[in-house]
């Protein structure tokens, strides 16, 4: 089916950016552009301006569009990317007077995450989220979509082009709903697992392009994909580490934030999130060479606080420190002794002993090690422990006792109680 009657452009690229009612941003521009090398299209010209507030016909002013058009012709460029968030209106307009494709930031996003998904989960999340925004757009989409259908053989009750391509992308979105219910299941088996044998679930977050899959990938000797790129990683990825003097944690690598993400991403990945929203502790990678680092932290506890991860606790983790001056790998700790901030490079592998250490006490301090006598009559509770903690060791003797060795989770201090009262 198709949908749109739009132009078949987009290898070459002029890139729109306009201040509104603020100071212009050079950052903001720069991480724009890196989302079109990021989607394999060739920059060819920037248009920057400023206005008080968006034009409602075009966004930009009549003067803008003209000087848009003149180097559209000029550079040769074949689709036009805004940095901005366009109505359908808009990109309609605009469309037609430029008579190239339009797409603003949100579609850029979209098509960027639709390159990358490898997984069967990872292409249905993101075809659920293009069919999201499609969804919301229809409303005022292009002239043949009002058309009544019509002809022999044609006529029905009257429905028009709009209301049939409403229902079916309702239909194909209730589709991928059922199938991410199904996968999601799945996940979560794995997770009631991972907690009955109370191993600890670390989530990687951060801004995208921050070290993350570098970072994980010297952590858990893999070699998932890494590139100096954005969203170089769209699908979670699950590993074992071992920590010194403690025993393992499962690490998860998940997608990274940046500004203005989608929401219907935001909605699209929950399941695959849910490892974060889940997880035991955060380590928040931040980018530490970055001169917007502030803005991406807040930007990246903004989306926790979407998912219902803001909570969680957090270690803040300042990667490519190799690329500062007079900064070695470091610590940083509050007023209780508590690791707050590792500062280290994963691509030198330099300092990733400092994260682990800091990881192994933290998991040591949430965990009480222990030597337990159980008397037959107690099997409910032994098997309560087998579910809940990790043993460590068990002899029988000839008594028909058991001897545990139990590393336990804090929160669950409640069943030793239960056991030292009998």
């Amino acid at each position: 089916m198709e949908l749109f009657d739009r132009p078949d452009t987009g290898e070459k690229a002029l890139v729109v950016n306009l201040s509104i009612n603020e100071s212009f941003c050079e950052d903001g521009l720069n991480e724009f552009i890196q989302l079109v090398i990021s989607a394999n299209v060739e920059l060819v010209a920037t248009v920057k301006g400023a206005r008080k507030q968006p034009d409602s016909k075009f966004f930009v002013g009549k003067g803008k569009l003209e000087e848009v058009r003149q180097i559209l012709h000029e550079s040769c460029a074949d689709i036009v990317l805004f940095n901005h968030t366009l109505s359908p209106g808009q990109q309609r307009n605009l469309e037609a007077e430029l008579e190239v494709r339009v797409l603003d930031r949100t579609n850029l996003i979209l098509d960027i995450f639709a390159q990358r998904a490898q997984s069967f989960e990872g292409k249905l999340q993101v075809e659920l989220a293009q069919l999201q925004h499609l969804s919301t757009r229809l409303i005022r989409g292009w002239t043949h979509l009002e058309r009544q259908k019509g002809g022999i053989g044609l006529r029905g009750p009257g429905e028009t082009q709009l209301e049939t391509d409403r229902r079916l992308i309702g239909q194909r979105i209730r589709q991928i709903k059922s199938r991410l219910v199904k996968v999601n299941k799945q996940r979560n088996q794995g997770r009631r697992s991972r907690q009955r044998a109370d191993v600890p679930t670390v989530s990687l977050v951060g801004y995208t392009n921050a070290g993350k899959s570098t970072l994980f990938n010297a952590l858990t000797n893999s070699s998932i994909y890494v590139a100096d790129q954005l969203f170089a990683t769209l699908d979670t990825t699950l590993r074992q580490v071992k920590l010194p003097d403690y025993g393992e944690l499962v690490l998860a690598d998940t997608v990274g934030f940046i500004q203005g993400l989608p929401h219907e991403l935001v909605a699209a990945f929950r399941s695959t999130l849910q490892e974060t929203i889940e997880a035991d502790l955060l380590l928040h990678v931040v980018d530490a060479s970055s001169l917007n680092r502030q803005e991406q932290i807040r930007e990246v506890n903004t989306v926790l606080k979407e998912i219902g991860a803001d909570n969680i606790p957090q270690i803040m983790v300042y990667n490519k420190v190799d690329r500062l001056d007079s900064v070695e790998p470091h610590v940083d700790k509050d007023a209780s002794g508590e690791t707050t901030t590792v500062w280290l490079s994963a691509i030198m592998n330099n300092g990733m002993n400092l994260l682990l250490d800091s990881l192994s006490t933290r998991c040591h301090k949430e965990n009480t090690r222990v030597r337990l006598v159980l008397k037959p009559s107690q099997a409910k509770l032994r098997a309560q422990l087998f579910d809940v903690a990790h043993i460590l060791n068990e002899e029988n003797r000839d008594d028909g006792c058991w001897v545990l060795d139990v590393r336990i989770h804090n929160k669950y201090k409640y069943l030793l109680n239960d056991v030292f009262s009998k």
